[in-house]
């Protein structure tokens, strides 16, 4: 499971971009696998494709399972393994596997994250290249993500606010039509347009993006990062743009157990709302920080009085209110500097 990246994966030169796969793993070597046998289809629309997996210190063997399946199944040439000392989280294994890319004589074109619960259906990378390729201000784009049966999950966003958070947790008809137009995550669309924020579940980047904007900010474990990166991006004058013809299997959750379909959302865990915390204090400051904490928890208790009058459950994660409480930005200090 050697860290050096192999001389057989350096770019070739040819008329195909050099494009790096970058697949964060932990405990999730299965699905890891299946995304790995998803890309190696994919590399008939682009030669120059490979892949690195940086596995975050999976305590369960996961990563030399990986190692295995890329030896097993004749995948040496264009995918690696890199294990990294730590779970640092999203950003860390994926800044993790992008530096030694970045530190090559020749750095790849482009960088594409890909989560680890995802499969790339036959086609999804030509239309995200394409639009490269033409739109010279698009400094990232990303897919559509569908479910196995092709039905489409949000995944092109508008960055959050006060008054954002507000019409998300009240969800409540006249506010949300009042607020259409700060609502994170509008209607689905089927028009490549751009957007504020993309996921990080595929998102194809552009090399100059990171030298001129940095890596992912360490500092969020998991949640925020990918918002957060756009901002930067959009700082340095590079668009986000969504193209809807590349799709993208997202099996919601099964990479971290918090967002998947169930009857009642699981509690959330502390980084949720620690990244939640980092992001408006870095970018608006630690009193709008306070200002979204009152308007998430007071569009909460609206949606809750709702769910009580009309005898339903509420649908709340366990234990909401409290955590945003003990989380608020009123009562903890974020240290912003960003960590690459």
């Amino acid at each position: 499971m050697s860290e050096a990246v192999p001389s057989s994966l350096a770019a070739t030169g040819t008329a195909s971009p050099h494009v790096v796969a970058a697949i964060v793993n932990y405990c999730t070597a299965d699905l890891v696998i299946d995304c790995l046998r998803s890309l190696e289809i994919t590399r008939n629309e682009c030669p120059n494709l490979e892949a690195v997996v940086a596995d975050n210190a999976s305590p369960d063997g996961s990563g030399q399972k990986i190692a295995d399946a890329i030896e097993n199944n004749g995948w040496q040439d264009w995918a690696r393994l890199k294990p990294m000392p730590r779970n640092g989280g999203f950003s860390y294994g994926n800044n993790g596997a992008i530096r030694d890319y970045l530190a090559q004589p020749t750095p790849p074109d482009y960088f594409w994250l890909l989560n680890s619960d995802t499969v790339v259906r036959s086609g999804a990378f030509g239309p995200l290249l394409a639009f490269m390729k033409k739109t010279p201000e698009a400094g990232i784009v990303g897919s559509r993500l569908e479910h196995m049966d092709g039905t489409p999950q949000h995944s092109a966003f508008r960055f959050p606010s006060a008054t954002a958070e507000f019409e998300a947790s009240a969800n409540l008809g006249p506010i949300s039509k009042i607020l259409r137009h700060w609502q994170v995550a509008p209607p689905i669309s089927d028009i490549t347009q751009r957007y504020d924020w993309l996921s990080g579940a595929s998102m194809l980047i552009r090399r100059e993006v990171f030298e001129q904007a940095g890596l992912l900010d360490e500092g969020y474990f998991l949640y925020y990062e990918e918002t957060d990166f756009c901002v930067r991006a959009g700082q340095c004058g590079w668009q986000c743009w969504y193209v809807p013809e590349s799709r993208i299997v997202h099996l919601v959750g099964q990479s971290t157990g918090v967002t998947g379909a169930q009857e009642r959302p699981k509690r959330r865990p502390s980084y949720w709302y620690e990244s939640r915390r980092r992001y408006y204090a870095k970018h608006y400051g630690r009193l709008y920080g306070s200002l979204a904490d009152l308007a998430l928890a007071a569009g909460t208790l609206i949606w809750m009085a709702r769910a009580a009058i009309e005898r339903r459950p509420s649908l709340c994660p366990d234990k909401f209110l409290s955590d945003l409480a003990r989380h608020a930005a009123l009562f903890n200090k974020t240290e912003t500097e960003t960590r690459y």
